[in-house]
């Protein structure tokens, strides 16, 4: 049975399809509830008449995610999507179409991967803690300007402009190219937009990445461009692999890492109980970033994935027919009861779970980027807090905006008065 979108379903037993998911995003954790109720995996309709499986079981997750029958690549092994019968402008096409480490199998993952994974290295990420220290401080100094009791959104003025100046760093991308950076990365997460709208915002994506590259060949520098430029030349990757990388690293090092701090500080000052536990630092600020990411996972759903073959999984009984899509449902998985109990709908900083969280991924795509998102995420709370010990939010938590998206999962803006500085 359909339901319209504007009404929560709760799926039965008897739905064996069609779980309409709610493409405003309007309630994800709702949603997330209700599609567990249908199991650890529910046959849902993505925005656009997509069906696919979303997958909401923790353990299921890390069970596909690491089997060697589950795909990313549509190319190969989504039946529907290479047969022509996605439309061309279903609006969530641009997952799919990308040639990257995101959506490559097996061999081709690792290529893919491979330079991308030694720009992140753990020693590499470690020396830009610096810079994104001082990145910080700079966009708190120019917060600290705006009068103590005005209000500010912080999403547009801080949490965004963080993740964004600090994938710049790492791509080396020139200044005169901010500004267009950020415009075009606004729009690429709205799963609401229409063909056309979504059409032009990847033109002008590609058309950033096209003078980025050019750039970069006049002036090749010690930063990641400059790597996949050189693994391009070398062969090891082809030009399209070279663009779309881009992709991957501007649009999963930012949108996420926007909503992880976002989330997070909406957290921390609706539990100020938990904010003198962090910055007294009785619990470390790592565990403080685990139970952030757990309880509000920043990409709610990651698609898609694909059944190279029928895969049964034994602990469930659920068979996964060849070419049947999946979308991996993280949000509901940080919060899944049998993991974390009655209270795993709470955000707890001293929850003996915080771990236990797959915000990440796992498996051969766990996200190269863990390591600087968890950096960002880190310093942007300390330096926000210790400088604005007072902050708080000028609306009720429950007024916040969602993002129109079921990928994503942040608020459209976050008001609030910055008190006095420290």
């Amino acid at each position: 049975s359909m339901t319209t979108p504007n009404t929560p379903a709760t799926p039965t037993a008897s739905d064996r399809w069609h779980y309409l998911l709610d493409a405003t995003g309007r309630d994800l954790h709702a949603e997330a509830k209700a599609l567990r109720q249908a199991g650890p995996a529910a046959r849902v309709i993505l925005p656009g008449g997509i069906p696919a499986w979303s997958v909401t079981d923790p353990g299921l997750i890390r069970r596909l995610l690491t089997h060697p029958l589950i795909s990313k690549d549509a190319y190969q092994h989504w039946p529907a999507y290479y047969r022509n019968e996605i439309p061309a402008d279903w609006p969530l096409r641009i997952w799919v179409d990308v040639r990257n480490a995101l959506t490559a199998y097996g061999e081709e993952h690792l290529r893919l991967r491979r330079p991308l994974a030694s720009a992140f290295s753990p020693r590499r990420v470690r020396a830009l803690a610096p810079q994104i220290s001082a990145i910080t401080s700079t966009l708190l100094d120019e917060l600290s300007i705006t009068g103590s009791d005005e209000e500010v959104d912080l999403r547009a003025r801080f949490a965004w402009r963080l993740p964004l100046q600090s994938v710049n760093l790492i791509l080396g991308v020139p200044d005169e190219l901010h500004d267009e950076a950020r415009d075009v990365v606004a729009p690429l997460f709205i799963t609401t937009a229409s063909p056309q709208e979504g059409q032009a915002v990847i033109e002008r994506l590609y058309e950033l990445i096209a003078k980025l590259i050019g750039y970069k060949r006049r002036n090749p520098a010690d930063d990641i461009t400059s790597k996949l430029i050189a693994a391009c030349d070398a062969g090891e990757i082809n030009e399209q692999e070279l663009a779309d990388s881009f992709v991957l690293l501007i649009g999963a090092g930012h949108e996420t890492t926007v909503n992880a701090i976002d989330h997070a500080v909406v957290n921390l000052i609706t539990h100020p109980e938990q904010l003198k536990l962090a910055m007294s630092g009785t619990v470390p600020w790592s565990q403080v970033v685990d139970e952030c990411l757990r309880h509000q996972a920043p990409v709610a759903t990651v698609i898609l994935r694909f059944a190279v073959q029928d895969v049964h999984d034994a602990d469930t009984g659920i068979t996964f027919a060849r070419g049947d899509a999946l979308a991996v449902n993280y949000g509901a998985a940080g919060r899944a009861p049998d993991v974390h109990g009655d209270t795993a709908d709470q955000f707890d900083i001293t929850r003996t779970t915080t771990r236990e969280h797959l915000a990440f991924g796992h498996g051969a795509h766990l996200c190269v980027g863990a390591e600087i998102a968890r950096i960002e995420i880190r310093t942007a709370l300390e330096q926000l807090f210790t400088r604005f010990p007072g902050v708080r939010l000028t609306v009720d938590p429950d007024q916040l905006e969602p993002l129109p998206s079921i990928i994503t999962n942040g608020h459209t803006r976050l008001p609030v008065v910055l008190g006095p500085a420290a």
